[in-house]
């Protein structure tokens, strides 16, 4: 016997939210926050402040340590990373230089086609004139 026909449409539809994670970013006076109420925890109930907050311990041994570094400051990290090697202006230089250089090499080669158009063209003159 054939299956019956299923009516279910097997496409789907994914939720564009939950397509891409993206990095979550705390605010400085977020991280003051925590320390604090880190730092207020009795025996044990720093873990539940952790999972409640979704945090790992990891994160506030960071924030502390850059609380004792550089005060409250420390704190306002921008960007995640290390910081970039060359500046934008730098980059741009780079990659115009490149295309400069790109562009000669097109020069010459064109230069070189028509050298060797005008070296044809010279030695067919040439033998017209001998035969001639």
């Amino acid at each position: 016997m054939p299956k019956p026909a299923t009516t279910v449409d097997p496409k789907v539809d994914p939720n564009p939210k939950f397509e891409k994670r993206t990095r979550r970013i705390f605010s400085a006076e977020y991280k003051l926050l925590i320390i604090r109420q880190a730092d207020a925890c009795r025996h044990g109930e720093l873990g539940e402040l952790l999972r409640r907050e979704k945090l790992y311990s990891n994160q506030l041994s960071q924030w502390r340590r850059e609380l004792a570094e550089w005060g409250a400051d420390g704190l306002k990290k921008s960007v995640p990373g290390p910081a970039p090697k060359k500046t934008s202006e730098q980059k741009r230089i780079e990659q115009l230089e490149k295309e400069n250089a790109r562009l000669r090499q097109q020069i010459e080669v064109k230069d070189g086609c028509l050298l060797l158009q005008k070296k044809a063209l010279a030695l067919l003159e040439h033998l017209e004139e001998s035969v001639s």
